[in-house]
């Protein structure tokens, strides 16, 4: 089937990334395969992280199918785009059906880009991972590609107005070595690993960002342990308890 619909959209966000000026960054693109099923399996600290992973496949040639909750593909503007584009709707309640539509994409070659930690992370720090990456992989006998973003959440994410205009923004996208399933003795096993490995590549790239907050007021892209004021990943999750529950009751 002809791809109509991905390749203008990535023409269209290459030409955004240009206008802006962002100062993009990418290591290890020759890690994901020109051929084959692959799961790319990023951290998540910004609405638009789903954009730069798939940059990060370019360089190889291959489209990203990324997993995204099933209300993004009902919305009027982005669903017909993310249909188009093949993506795969996740719905939290039933997930066996997106499950098995992403083993069967990678079997059939395809590279499937997944967020393990499900939700983007207010303390932008890896948060605990879900073990679904690591099982699908398992099951289409395909590796997993860890990869670190940083200096997404600038331009938009959780908790904060977005800045769709900011020029010059750095940002950083890395890509580890492929992970295989066969290394394991199972799915729990490779989880921990990934988690390892997505820890240190965010590190690092939060350790050799080459921009710095313009002051005081400036620090909230930070984690803790960086000198920012990014919540704790104990505070976040208080965050989102509250969040939830006000969700279910508004009046209480």
């Amino acid at each position: 089937m002809p791809e109509l619909v991905y390749p203008p959209v990535i023409a269209a966000a290459k030409t955004m990334f240009r206008v802006l000026d962002l100062k993009i960054t990418i290591e290890g693109a020759h890690h994901v395969p020109r051929t084959g099923g692959a799961v790319l399996a990023s951290n998540h600290v910004s609405y638009l992280d789903f954009i730069f992973c798939g940059l990060g496949a370019q360089e190889s040639k291959r489209l990203v199918r990324f997993m995204a909750k099933k209300s993004v593909f009902t919305h009027k503007v982005s669903g017909p785009l993310m249909r188009g584009m093949r993506h795969i709707p996740v719905d939290r309640r039933a997930g066996a059906g997106s499950y098995a539509t992403a083993v069967s994409a990678l079997k059939r070659g395809e590279v499937v880009g997944v967020f393990p930690e499900a939700t983007i992370s207010r303390s932008f720090t890896v948060k605990e991972l879900k073990s679904g990456t690591t099982r699908m992989a398992s099951e289409a006998g395909v590796p997993v590609l860890p990869m670190a973003l940083w200096g997404t959440q600038r331009l938009w994410t959780k908790g904060r107005p977005r800045t769709l205009t900011r020029r010059h923004t750095p940002i950083t996208i890395l890509i580890g070595e492929p992970m295989d399933p066969a290394d394991y003795p199972d799915a729990n096993a490779m989880t921990v690993d990934l988690k390892t490995r997505l820890s240190a590549l965010v590190d690092r790239a939060q350790r050799n960002y080459p921009d710095a907050p313009a002051g005081p007021d400036d620090t909230w892209w930070l984690p803790v342990h960086l000198g920012g004021t990014a919540p704790t990943l104990e505070e976040a999750a208080a965050l989102e308890v509250r969040r939830r529950a006000a969700a279910v009751n508004p009046d209480a």
